[in-house]
């Protein structure tokens, strides 16, 4: 059992029935994981070693996998990556606060618990239901690039100095984006905030005053970056010790900085941060030069200009439901759409796992088979066409054409059903750009919530890479290496201009994939909502998601089966990933004992078993034989979060 555990082992009970929280105290000032109406049932298992960061492209440390059960709650929910944050989240609800409300406060303590992923220097993208109207609306504070930023802004130092910036792209101020994840928020809560703005960032000054003990994930993900965070002053004496290595786990760990930077925020709203003190500092710490970095060219216009935007999400039918995901500049609604939409052509209920368990069981050759030549394809147009429409169109001026039943039929029959394609073709869908490759937004956490109004939110947030671009501000907040996202080069071999290359105010294009699931209703429009999922894990988001929904709504599960299954999917190449982390993958003798990856092979896929780092959190909308409608919700088990919620049954 690992240290982070210290007091939800402590605290929680063995039952769901005899798990009601009250107090639960300790040393620590915010040991509290859970108390009266916010439980969940108790994990088992424990994290593995953590891998090294990066390994075999996983976008974050991989931490290993440790079981967790599934949690059923009666009126409400909160689905985060860590147990403080998903508290925090669950009191707001429990006050009578909105799912937005609750995002708020879960974010803002996400910022302080796992700086690595996300945070206020940052972006985000979110579904919102608003269940009295029914209605649907797509919230976009992905980050921008600066109104200096030219085509060659990651490329080349400048038109005169055509080398790379130094360090490296990433690492320079040229990968930092104006933030989005506070407009975004506050947007949100304009609409459809309950409680004073002020009061949701209570819990995080908390938290950032009194201190919190570092979870091994985060000590870990501090040791495999400590060589790049040791050039930040502020970053190197936050999660560094004297001699340069990582503060260990259990270490508390407070943050006066971003407490006050959050009390500023809280006091005098999103305009402290994108003005005055707090946006000076953002740019004077992008323009630094120390030891010869190239600096960025963002400007206090850049950040008083900022604004998020609404947009119409991506909602298409699959079999019995209406999926609905965000439109561009994330790819991962479309990618997604697309998945499903190709998969459709088959009855995927005939390849479930088998030896069903609390993990998902083991998933069968052939249905991973089918997932991940769909998923090929629906990358494949994702990697030509999808860009940030705002200055480049998708094909026929809207997301139609590339969900097209008849379309996604035609591509459906491009699947060899013996045979892996290895890679896809983009399909015929008009006037090309170049081809870019999947870029890889890892940083990221996703929450999962609803109301006790019937409300629902699915946020998916981010910072890029792990800790961004190795950069704190004075107001103790990391920013983000966003920009990265964007192709360097403008145009492919070619010469083929590429849809995701750089422009002034540009968003980079996405994987993110927060998604909203509801039933067909008798007319056969969209009607009651059934399910709310997403994940981390840079651009095998994507994959992440399609295993997801496969699994709920193909094959059964319940929200922590297809949360805890084996991670399994492919981009557009010959390699078909099948997570090592999960207890019932066999990499004895090379895989030879395993049936999912020989059959795999036989398939001819290239099986990649580097452990993945998924972070997905899923919450679905369940009714018992009399009618009464509860929530099943999943933690993924390769993160540290819980799933919190009133008691049911």
């Amino acid at each position: 059992m690992t240290l982070f555990r210290f007091s939800l082992v402590r605290c929680l009970q063995a039952t769901l029935a005899a798990a009601l929280l009250a107090g639960c105290g300790g040393d620590d000032p915010v040991d509290d994981i859970a108390e009266n109406a916010c439980l969940q049932s108790s994990p088992s298992g424990a994290l593995f070693n953590p891998g090294t960061p990066g390994e075999a492209g996983a976008p974050e440390i991989p931490t290993g996998f440790a079981a967790k059960k599934v949690v059923n709650s009666r009126s409400f929910m909160v689905v985060a990556a860590n147990p403080l944050a998903t508290k925090a989240g669950c009191d707001i609800l429990k006050a009578g606060g909105s799912a937005v409300d609750a995002a708020v406060a879960v974010q803002m303590v996400l910022n302080i618990v796992e700086p690595q992923s996300s945070g206020i220097g940052g972006g985000a993208f979110m579904l919102y239901y608003n269940h009295s109207n029914r209605t649907v609306t797509a919230y976009d504070g992905r980050e921008t690039a600066p109104a200096a930023a030219t085509e060659n802004y990651l490329r080349w130092v400048s038109d005169s100095q055509r080398t790379t910036p130094l360090p490296n792209a990433r690492v320079s101020g040229r990968s930092v984006g104006t933030p989005g994840v506070l407009h975004m928020l506050d947007a949100a809560h304009k609409d459809a905030g309950k409680m004073p703005w002020k009061d949701l960032f209570s819990p995080a000054i908390k938290v950032a005053t009194d201190g919190f003990r570092i979870s091994p994930r985060m000590s870990a993900s501090v040791a495999g970056s400590a060589a790049f965070l040791v050039r930040d002053p502020e970053a190197r004496s936050y999660f560094l010790n004297t001699d340069n290595t990582a503060k260990a786990a259990g270490t508390l760990l407070r943050s006066p900085a971003l407490a006050a930077t959050f009390g500023a925020i809280a006091n005098g709203g999103v305009a402290a941060f994108y003005g005055g003190a707090i946006a000076q500092d953002m740019v004077d710490e992008i323009a630094d030069t120390t030891g010869g970095i190239t600096p960025g060219q963002t400007t206090l216009a850049d950040l008083a200009s900022y604004r998020s935007k609404k947009r119409e999400a991506i909602c298409t039918t699959y079999r019995a439901w209406w999926v609905c995901g965000m439109p561009p500049p994330s790819s991962g609604g479309l990618a997604v759409a697309q998945t499903l939409g190709v998969l459709e052509n088959f009855d995927m209920s005939l390849n479930k796992p088998t030896d069903m368990d609390d993990n998902g069981g083991k998933p069968t050759a052939f249905g991973v088979h089918l997932v991940a030549e769909a998923q090929r394809l629906a990358y494949a147009d994702r990697d030509r066409y999808v860009a940030d429409t705002d200055f480049v169109a998708l094909p026929g001026g809207s997301p139609a054409r590339m969900t097209d039943k008849a379309y996604l039929r035609q591509r459906a029959s491009l699947i060899n059903l013996g045979r892996s394609m290895g890679t896809a073709a983009p399909g015929d869908l008009g006037p090309v750009g170049g081809l870019s490759s999947p870029g890889s937004e890892n940083g990221t956490t996703h929450i999962s919530i609803v109301d006790g109004r019937g409300n629902v939110v699915s946020l998916t947030t981010t910072i890029e890479g792990g800790f961004g671009a190795f950069r704190m501000t004075r107001g103790g907040f990391l920013l983000n290496n966003q920009l990265t996202d964007f192709s360097a080069a403008p145009a492919d071999a070619q010469g083929v201009p590429i849809a995701n290359r750089v422009a002034a105010g540009k968003r980079p294009r996405s994987s993110m994939a927060p998604t909203l699931v509801f039933r067909t209703d008798s007319t056969g429009a969209r009607g009651e909502f059934r399910m709310a999922t997403g994940s981390a894990g840079g651009a095998t988001i994507i994959q992440y998601v399609g295993k997801i929904l496969v699994g709920v709504l193909d094959w059964g599960m319940d929200a922590q089966q297809a949360t805890s299954m084996v991670n399994f999917g492919a981009a557009n190449s010959p390699n078909t990933n099948v997570g090592s982390e999960h207890p019932s993958v066999n990499l004895a003798n090379n895989g030879a004992n395993d049936a999912l990856i020989t059959g795999l092979r036989a398939l001819g896929h290239t099986v990649n078993t580097a452990a993945q780092s998924s972070g997905t959190g899923t919450l679905v909308r369940r009714s018992n034989p009399a009618g009464f409608f509860y929530y099943e919700g999943g933690a993924d088990p390769r993160r540290e979060g819980v799933v919190l919620g009133d008691l049911y049954p």
